[in-house]
């Protein structure tokens, strides 16, 4: 197979991911442009390793390299810091959402928004990509085991965990949207 042949395989199946593996590199380093590095630091690595990708689905495929590079990333940094989205997107996003709503229930949303982020940014790694790999990527349980290299049990373990540290972390928020 030429060069410029798998390339083009490359491109078809593995960059319609790229902004699954972009989300899943910010959830875990919790920094945009640091997810940027390691997102192109996974897609070296798949490139190199295409190969390896014969009949099996690219999306889970890419996201446990991307998994691993963020690891990779994350043991030699160690962020402390969540990098929060810029006030003007977060603001774009609920008006897109909700186009009717007022100002005041804007806000409150938005409010909600920022909470519920901050809630899984605090969640333990671990908890955390598999919520994400489940609740925003919308990967199997299958998939998350695959991607996460653990078996089914334990991504059930983990999400009812990080359910469980959810729900706890946003009682507060809750309870004050219900007075």
């Amino acid at each position: 197979m030429s060069s410029d042949d798998r390339q083009q395989r490359f491109a078809a199946s593995v960059l319609p991911h790229l902004d699954a593996a972009y989300n899943l590199a910010r959830w875990l380093v919790r920094d945009a442009h640091d997810a940027q590095d390691v997102v192109q630091e996974a897609m070296l690595r798949a490139l190199r390793h295409f190969e390896s990708l014969r009949g099996v689905d690219p999306r889970p495929w890419l996201l446990a390299i991307v998994r691993n590079a963020a690891w990779a990333w994350l043991k030699a940094r160690r962020p402390a810091d969540l990098v929060e989205p810029g006030d003007d997107a977060l603001d774009a996003a609920l008006a897109h959402d909700a186009p009717d709503m007022n100002p005041e229930s804007l806000a409150i949303r938005r409010a909600e928004r920022l909470a519920i982020d901050a809630a899984i940014a605090a969640l333990p790694i671990v908890f955390r990509e598999a919520l994400i790999l489940r609740e925003l990527e919308e990967l199997s349980y299958r998939e998350i085991a695959q991607v996460l290299d653990v078996p089914i049990g334990t991504v059930m373990s983990r999400l009812a965990r990080a359910r469980a540290l959810l729900a706890r972390a946003l009682r507060p928020v809750a309870a004050g949207v219900s007075r």
